[in-house]
């Protein structure tokens, strides 16, 4: 059972400019007590061919938390065009709120977003290099995937360990510990 649950994630900027930042307001609860603080953290996609290309865009510590519902706002840097293949800028990507609890994600909602001239012209004939001053970011926001792994909260059980990018490697997660309620 998860201690910690995300009850509400709004994106208050959406659409907006691809270099804006994501803002998210976001409330969660906390059904015991906690000893520790929760890390959100927000990752930008920038390719779906490797994971090179994704962007930590911001990661937080919130604590210490109390029982029952909080609320906060998440303000992350838009991603960095430079660190994103040209060809992968405009189009369908995602952007990830992976939240954390002593080093181990106990909850990721995914969202997909589009990055898309806003000149219909451009849109039907893009540049051969991006001009990322055009580029619209929409979030699809009322459709989130959301995907939540059973974790030991604050005991000495182990757990698959989290690699540095913040992922678990498939071949440790257990399939009855991966959960997912929406999408």
């Amino acid at each position: 059972m998860s201690l910690a649950n995300i009850v509400n994630v709004e994106i208050l900027n959406n659409p907006c400019a691809f270099t804006d930042p994501f803002i998210f307001d976001i409330t969660f609860e906390v059904i015991a007590p906690l000893k520790e603080d929760l890390e959100f953290r927000v990752v930008y996609v920038g390719s779906a061919e490797s994971e090179a290309y994704d962007q930590t865009l911001e990661s937080v510590m919130v604590g210490p938390v109390p029982v029952g519902a909080s609320k906060f706002r998440l303000e992350a840097n838009g991603p960095n065009p430079s660190n994103i293949p040209p060809e992968d800028a405009v189009g369908v990507t995602v952007v990830l709120l992976q939240c954390f609890y002593l080093n181990r994600e106990f909850v990721r909602v995914g969202y997909y977003v589009n990055n898309d001239y806003t000149n219909e012209e451009m849109r039907e004939n893009p540049p051969d290099q991006v001009d990322v001053a055009q580029l619209q970011r929409s979030t699809l926001a009322e459709k989130p995937r959301v995907t939540r792994f059973s974790i030991p909260w604050d005991t000495e059980e182990t757990v698959p360990p989290i690699q540095a990018e913040g992922k678990v490697p498939e071949s440790n997660v257990p399939q009855d510990q991966v959960y997912m309620t929406e999408g």
